[in-house]
């Protein structure tokens, strides 16, 4: 069995924080009842704090954090601020955290499990699992603040699950908890309906004017509570069946995967048909609607969901809860979590780990041709001076960062070419020239063609004057329905690393070896594959001769790694520190570029009449599935560019925020004129970073929000989703370090 993968998740960023309960359902409830009440509504704000380090393992409970809102009516004055809580589980880009932090945290959880496992004593499971008992368990992690707590309750759940059903209906309990219906590289498995929609769906349900559902989502901004409201106040004749999980999942899949002329229609009669289901005196309805708008909102990050799948297997296979020591509970953590990064699917791990046992998952959990791994991600730096002192005394290797999209490129074992995305999306339709050129890479050994996964980067390239084009050109290519024979816009493929080759990982190997194999295996074709540029050197004007030579070769920079070691093995999803960014247009400003949501825009004045004039961006917040407000952008576009952005957003536009839009509702600058749904990202430059009494990208660490100072417009990015902006973690960790610098 190859050497596991180090899991070095914990490594930067974030902070002890504070945490606030969310107002309960009921208090909501009873604002839509009296809408007076919600004018009185004062703003609640968090306390100024420092970023901190991670407490001491002795340290006292688990720290919460505070998190303010704002309400979405766009209309009142006089709009308070909601404290509601969040999830604070610890993601990639915090601080190391020692073993014994780790173990005590287990030593809490297994606690935890044990007094949730006496609650549940007893109690039995039907056949046909109700939603009323997943939607309970929502309210439950809902009304809870401490993320120890909140993993305790789902993997008591889940617990319950696999001891009284079958691991078929955890999978699809799990998709049910991280709002989703399979895994990501899956096609057509989206929701985030429209409030439009699901407005007049509620209406047809309920029989309420649309008049009416509007104004009660304008005054609460949750269209999921005014389902509830709307569901409670409904009599009926007689009693429909109840929902289960199974009628749940199979009528959002039916809704996710319907197109067509008559689609709206198909979907409105679905949802229509599980509204009429939900039980009057429970939160099916709330709950139901929030995943078919894409949010639930009870704060439950994917990471807990990882943490509790552990707890519940672990409890599952202990039968004695005196036999779960906290060492082999953070033992099945890192099983688990490492498994899901070579293998983001959560059927294949449930089932696999239900087969063999959760410790024994990684024998049979591999990497597997078709199945995109989470590209692994550099940190970004300012200075050469920077890479030195991080790989002082290690050896280290540059390669040329070239501005394409990045390509994960999988050859299955049967011929069959697939290319995804950066977030896993199926790009193989969209390239099929790459698709031939693919199978001439490979030397075959005895007329075999071996299966392989390839990382690489996608770059338009001009096959006249033998050079790399911008990244617009290669933005303007066709996403669906590309023919080859039409492609006016050739790209060439930069392979710099392969992960899996020949029936074997290799991603547990050191980058030199992978390099080694990748060279003597696969031949470059002129102006259609190629191995990235780069150079072995830890000479400082060597560097900057190469840095400045892969600006000419119009490139963006440098990206910089570890070459040997197990520092140098390949860590999927990681941000990790064993790879530097530099690019040249950046080294004067904060250390790289941010891609931010586009969530509303302003109404375009003097030559800019027609058009949106500005924008306000945000970034997003993992741990919560909400976006912080970071800085509003007028600087960078081109007319033309306005004009496009106009045509693409205008359709997007709604007429209050969505509730999981963080802004300052206390100043009319914070607002803009119109409100979009977030579809788009931005790529932004900006000078520097600065603490704003306006913005509320990372408020929880200081008080105050962080925003961008004069930031310009690059590019958008469509080779990313919404969900892969800029986190505001990271926006925090770029004002610390420039803060560190100055």
């Amino acid at each position: 069995m190859p050497p596991r993968q180090q899991s070095i998740g914990r490594f930067f960023g974030g902070s002890a924080t504070v945490n606030a309960k969310k107002s309960s359902t009921k208090d909501i409830t009873k604002i839509l009842s009296s809408p007076k009440k919600q004018e009185n509504k004062t703003a609640q704000q968090a306390s100024p704090k420092k970023h901190t380090t991670p407490p001491p393992a002795n340290s006292e409970p688990e720290p919460k954090r505070q998190k303010v809102e704002a309400s979405p009516s766009a209309s009142s004055k006089n709009d308070g601020m909601d404290i509601v809580k969040d999830d604070t589980d610890p993601s990639e880009t915090e601080p190391e955290v020692d073993a014994n932090t780790e173990l005590k945290e287990a030593s809490q959880l297994i606690q935890l499990a044990k007094k949730e496992q006496e609650k549940h004593k007893g109690e039995k499971i039907d056949a046909k699992i109700p939603y009323s008992q997943v939607a309970d368990v929502f309210d439950k992690i809902e009304s809870e603040s401490g993320r120890l707590k909140i993993t305790a309750i789902v993997s008591q759940f889940f617990l319950e699950i696999l001891t009284q059903s079958t691991p078929e209906k955890l999978v699809k309990i799990v998709y049910l908890f991280i709002n989703r219906l399979g895994p990501d590289y899956e096609p057509d498995l989206e929701l985030g309906l429209g409030e439009t929609l699901l407005i007049k769906a509620i209406s047809e349900c309920y029989g309420r004017p649309t008049t009416k559902i509007k104004k009660d989502y304008q005054e609460v901004g949750d269209l999921g509570l005014v389902a509830e409201k709307s569901r409670s106040g409904q009599p009926t004749m007689f009693k429909p069946a109840p929902l289960d999980i199974d009628v749940v999942f199979e009528n959002l899949t039916k809704i996710a995967k319907s197109t067509g002329k008559d689609s709206q229609s198909k979907k409105i009669a679905l949802i229509n048909k599980m509204l009429t289901a939900c039980k009057a005196k429970s939160s099916e309805a709330k709950f139901l609607i929030r995943s078919l708008e894409g949010k639930l909102r009870i704060g439950l990050a994917e990471k807990t969901v990882l943490i509790a799948l552990a707890q519940a297997f672990v409890s599952y296979e202990a039968k004695d809860p005196k036999r779960i020591s906290p060492e082999k509970l953070t033992q099945a953590e890192d099983v688990i979590r490492e498994a899901f990064s070579q293998v983001p699917n959560y059927e294949e791990i449930i089932q696999l780990a239900y087969k063999y046992g959760v410790f024994n998952l990684l024998d049979h959990c591999h990497l597997t041709p078709g199945i995109p791994l989470k590209p692994m991600l550099a940190k970004p730096t300012k200075a050469i001076s920077e890479i030195l002192d991080r790989f002082q005394g290690e050896e280290f290797t540059c390669e040329y960062k070239y501005d394409g999209e990045r390509a994960q490129v999988h050859l299955l074992a049967d011929g069959t070419v697939r290319i995804y995305s950066r977030n896993s999306e199926d790009m193989s339709q969209r390239y099929p020239d790459l698709i031939s050129i693919v199978k001439d890479l490979i030397k075959t050994q005895d007329g075999k063609t071996p299966s392989m996964i390839l990382d690489c980067e996608a770059v338009a390239w001009d096959r006249v004057n033998n050079k790399i084009l911008p990244f617009q050109v290669l933005s303007t290519r066709k996403r669906k329905g590309v023919d080859e024979k039409d492609i006016t816009v050739h790209i060439c493929l930069f392979a710099f690393d392969i992960l899996f080759f020949n029936d074997e990982p290799l991603i547990t190997k050191s980058l030199n070896e992978r390099r080694e194999i990748m060279h003597e295996n696969l031949t470059p074709i002129n102006g259609k594959f190629q191995f990235a540029t780069a150079k072995n050197s830890s000479n400082l004007d060597e560097l900057q001769l190469f840095l400045d030579q892969s600006v000419k070769d119009s490139c963006e920079g440098l990206m910089v790694k570890m070459l040997n070691g197990t520092d140098s093995f390949y860590e999927p999803s990681k941000r990790s520190r064993n790879w530097l960014k530099l690019k040249k247009d950046y080294l004067a400003g904060v250390g790289d570029s941010l891609d931010l949501v586009v969530i509303g825009a302003y109404i375009g004045r003097g030559k800019r009449t027609g058009n949106y004039g500005g924008f306000l961006l945000a970034s997003y917040n993992p741990d919560t599935g909400e976006y912080e407000t970071t800085c509003k952008i007028g600087t960078g576009f081109s007319d033309e560019d306005l004009a496009s952005l106009h045509a693409r957003l205008k359709p997007t536009e709604i007429s209050v925020p969505k509730p999981y839009y963080v802004y300052d509702t206390t100043n009319s600058n914070a607002k803009p004129d119109v409100w979009f749904e977030p579809t788009t990202l931005f790529e932004v430059l900006t000078a520097d970073l600065s603490l704003s009494p306006i913005y509320k990208a990372a408020h929880q660490e200081y008080g105050k929000g962080i925003s961008l100072r004069f930031p310009r417009f690059l590019r958008i990015r469509d080779d990313k989703g919404i969900e892969d902006a800029t986190s505001s973690t990271q926006v925090a960790e770029f004002y610390e370090k420039q803060a560190s610098v100055n």
